[in-house]
């Protein structure tokens, strides 16, 4: 089955404002980090940590994701246009989101604010990784809607026709490229929908991955390295089937994008963090003081506290702490 990608942009108009879908996108990611974070937070996933505190540590992955998102764009990937047209840089709704730039502003957020509340800095990106994957999916989402970020031709049978990407069918109103596939004049035009790919694969499928590998207090480092890891293989995965960045095209060897080459640094540190995390404290989940939980849910609680120990802490055990956030050294930038 072959479709034509030739959905609006806009999903309202409000006279001379425009709501776009990419950027009603990035509002779910962030309402769903702040539920899943809640969820988190009553389970005691991040001790010393209220709801409130969160607000301002979402606050700033916000601010974050924003700058570090739209400038890693711009220097990974565009210089030279935005230095021609300074005014695109402030055109967020047409796409131009670098991930690995939301990466390190968010690093530098949660450095911040890590600092701030004396956490450790792995501390909190091992509670944020889990709540980052549904935003990726939405904004991956939002590029397909967008008509952007297109896949190679495929001959599979099925596919997705993006008239943005085709000179052929530029000045042609919908109705007559709908026409065109109805007659079968357009099926060589259809592409991989690697917008889509990237949706199941960096969204829905690292979200559950990471969601259940969270349940469990894991080894400081885990977390943050599996969606490291999981992240850049996925990515650099469907870089194979999507069409590079025509200002840039192939990086080196005729296949590797620029997508890909930052992934490896991405693959390479999950791997370490890992590794690291085999040796690591693990801090165990300690419910908010005046949280009025479900007698049940404390049970649960306990039931997993108690099943979770690292070597580390066997010392710690009858006193009822949780784990000395100075047992190992606060690094000062990430990965």
């Amino acid at each position: 089955m072959i479709f034509i990608d030739q959905l609006e942009p806009i999903a309202l108009q409000l006279g001379p404002i425009a709501i776009h879908w990419y950027g009603l996108m990035y509002l779910l990611g962030f309402i769903a980090a702040y539920l899943l974070a809640r969820s988190r937070l009553r389970k005691g996933r991040l001790p010393g940590v209220d709801i409130g505190g969160f607000g301002d540590l979402l606050l700033g992955a916000i601010v974050g994701v924003m700058l570090g998102g739209r400038l890693g764009y711009i220097l990974f990937y565009d210089l030279g246009s935005y230095l021609a047209d300074p005014i695109m840089m402030l055109q967020i709704w047409k796409g131009g989101m670098s991930f690995h730039g939301g990466l390190i502003g968010v690093g530098v957020a949660m450095a911040i604010w890590a600092y701030r509340h004396k956490l450790h800095f792995f501390d909190v990106m091992d509670f944020i990784a889990p709540l980052v994957p549904p935003g990726l999916g939405f904004g991956r989402i939002g590029n397909f809607i967008n008509g952007e970020l297109w896949g190679k031709y495929t001959d599979a049978g099925w596919g997705v026709i993006f008239p943005a990407a085709e000179p052929e069918l530029a000045g042609m109103r919908p109705e007559q490229i709908q026409a065109q596939l109805d007659n079968g004049l357009i099926d060589h035009l259809a592409r991989h929908p690697s917008q889509l790919y990237q949706a199941a694969l960096e969204g829905l499928a690292l979200f559950a991955l990471l969601w259940w590998f969270s349940r469990k207090p894991r080894g400081r480092y885990a977390i943050s390295g599996l969606f490291a890891l999981g992240y850049g293989v996925a990515r650099f995965l469907v870089e194979f089937v999507r069409v590079p960045d025509e200002q840039l095209s192939y990086i080196a060897f005729g296949w590797l994008t620029m997508g890909q080459l930052l992934s490896l640094p991405l693959i390479i540190g999950g791997t370490i963090l890992l590794a690291l995390s085999v040796n690591a404290p693990v801090m165990e989940p300690k419910l908010p003081e005046n949280q009025n939980s479900d007698p049940s849910e404390e049970d649960d609680d306990a039931s997993e506290e108690s099943t979770e120990v690292s070597p580390h802490d066997a010392g710690d055990q009858g006193t009822g702490r949780g784990v000395d956030q100075t047992d190992d050294p606060e690094p000062s930038d990430q990965t």
